[in-house]
């Protein structure tokens, strides 16, 4: 692809983002799930939007994951199991401007069947 196709692409991500982001909000009970998807992995965190802190986060880098379904499945168990261990059930689901299709439904539907309602 050429450059300005990809700038294009980008742009009209960040165009859905931001749409997305007035949207939801997160809050300490119920932190917003922000997923970020590069050619080679995976990161994810649970932010509140109230004192814009990180509550918690999962970077496939350091579970040695590729980004696809698989991995998103991986690494959708790891952050499950921290979010139960801080007590927390409940998210807003944040796919930041990417379609929900691919690597963010696997990610979406593992951390369901993990036990995180989102």
């Amino acid at each position: 692809m050429t450059a300005k196709v990809l700038k294009r692409k980008l742009a009209l991500r960040i165009k859905r983002k931001r749409r997305i982001r007035g949207k939801i909000s997160g809050v300490a009970t119920t932190p917003r799930v922000s997923i970020f998807k590069s050619n080679r992995t995976i990161y994810v965190q649970a932010i509140d939007d109230v004192t814009a802190t990180t509550i918690a986060a999962a970077d496939g880098r350091k579970l040695g994951i590729k980004a696809n379904k698989e991995g998103a499945a991986i690494l959708a168990k790891e952050f499950a199991s921290v979010l139960k261990a801080k007590k927390i059930d409940t998210a807003v689901f944040d796919r930041n401007g990417y379609l929900y299709h691919g690597v963010i439904a696997a990610f979406a539907d593992a951390l369901r069947e993990n036990g995180i309602k989102l």
